[in-house]
């Protein structure tokens, strides 16, 4: 990725989170919400994680926020009336922020700036094949030509290894869906 692209997408990603706070209205924030994961799915492309990317943008920037985007005009919040601000939360949030800042402009200057190692993946490929005997032969092979199968590797963990949290947040999900049904009938009556 080119430098000014990370940077544009990287100011994306900060004025949308920055916008998510400062904004009163709720549907707002929100769709500055949806500014702030657009930022981050093109930080993740220029970084050639293009399944991660992607999935950012449907997932989150798509179906999540026009999700919240719905409970929110479903319960039709009220913006809440101006109030002068309180002193010491501000100064304790600038505080942090600041405290951030100085940690992270000390540990990048402190890095030194080379390229990352080249990725083994003929050995990734053996190691693919002697810990997962049941994942067939499509993965090392393509491990073997040069490319990586995100998108087999993502599936292949998530649905042998975590099977069970996968289906705790599938549940979880339904849960919350039908709370925002019930809330919203409660408002209706």
């Amino acid at each position: 990725m080119s430098l000014p692209l990370f940077w544009f997408f990287a100011m994306v990603m900060l004025v949308g989170g920055l916008s998510v706070i400062s904004l009163r209205n709720p549907v707002a924030a929100a769709l500055s919400m949806v500014a702030s994961f657009v930022g981050l799915a093109g930080l993740f492309i220029g970084l050639n994680a293009y399944f991660v990317g992607i999935m950012q943008i449907l997932v989150y920037a798509g179906a999540i926020m026009v999700l919240f985007i719905f409970i929110i005009m479903l319960l039709d919040l009220k913006t809440e009336e101006k109030q002068t601000p309180k002193v010491v939360p501000i100064v304790g949030g600038l505080g942090i922020v600041l405290a951030f800042t100085i940690q992270l402009l000390g540990i990048l200057g402190a890095t030194p700036h080379k390229a990352s190692t080249p990725l083994d993946l003929k050995a990734a490929a053996a190691h693919y094949a002697e810990t997962h005997p049941h994942a067939g032969d499509r993965i090392p092979k393509s491990l073997e030509k040069g490319q990586l199968p995100d998108v087999n590797l993502v599936g292949d963990v998530i649905f042998t290894q975590y099977n069970l949290p996968l289906q705790i947040v599938g549940v979880l999900l339904l849960v919350a869906t039908i709370g925002v049904v019930v809330l919203s009938k409660r408002q209706a009556v």
